[in-house]
């Protein structure tokens, strides 16, 4: 065997390496999946953390309603989305299918649902805002119905992702598990 530093071995050019051992695809798109999916967990829980400190506020009267505005029906079961986020966190470490799987069906239910319910929810105020520039509730002097579809907007491509990334990293595992399977 040959140090970095030393002479080569007798009889090879370098052009050898082809028959060494490699990590299979299927792992390495497993850490790389799992590393993505985590970095939009805590971009989700970011937004989470954010609504759920507008929600005591306007709750608390900690400031005036004027300039924190109560929250809206959607926000309360978005509170839920919490959930696959920790069983997506949970599902990491012995790759568990199952917690992934029930990760994605709660990401639909608990995260887009309510989601697509706030989109229909504010639209009337959404549409009374831009057709006549008029706003009933505002937020630290902005429109409420402008920042929260704008969070809202943020939080469907955060969950998209997600979803798009856990289906990946599903398909991955079973490669795996089918592998295993045939040995």
């Amino acid at each position: 065997m040959a140090s970095r530093a030393g002479p080569r071995a007798a009889g090879t050019d370098g052009s050898d390496f082809q028959h060494r051992e490699r990590v299979a695809m299927h792992y390495q798109m497993s850490v790389t999946l799992k590393y993505e999916i985590k970095k939009l967990i805590y971009v989700h829980l970011v937004i989470w953390l954010l609504l759920v400190a507008k929600m005591s506020v306007g709750h608390l009267r900690l400031l005036s309603h004027d300039q924190v505005a109560m929250p809206y029906q959607w926000e309360y079961p978005y509170l839920l989305s919490i959930v696959p986020s920790v069983l997506g966190l949970l599902s990491f470490p012995r790759n568990n299918i199952s917690y992934l799987v029930l990760s994605m069906i709660s990401m639909g239910l608990f995260s887009i649902a309510p989601l697509i319910y706030g989109s229909m929810e504010m639209f009337p105020a959404a549409q009374q805002l831009y057709r006549h520039g008029k706003a009933y509730r505002f937020l630290f002097g902005f429109s409420a119905v402008s920042v929260m579809y704008l969070v809202l907007v943020l939080a469907v491509q955060v969950h998209a992702w997600q979803l798009y990334y856990s289906k990946k990293l599903l398909d991955s595992w079973f490669t795996s598990t089918q592998e295993k399977k045939r040995k």
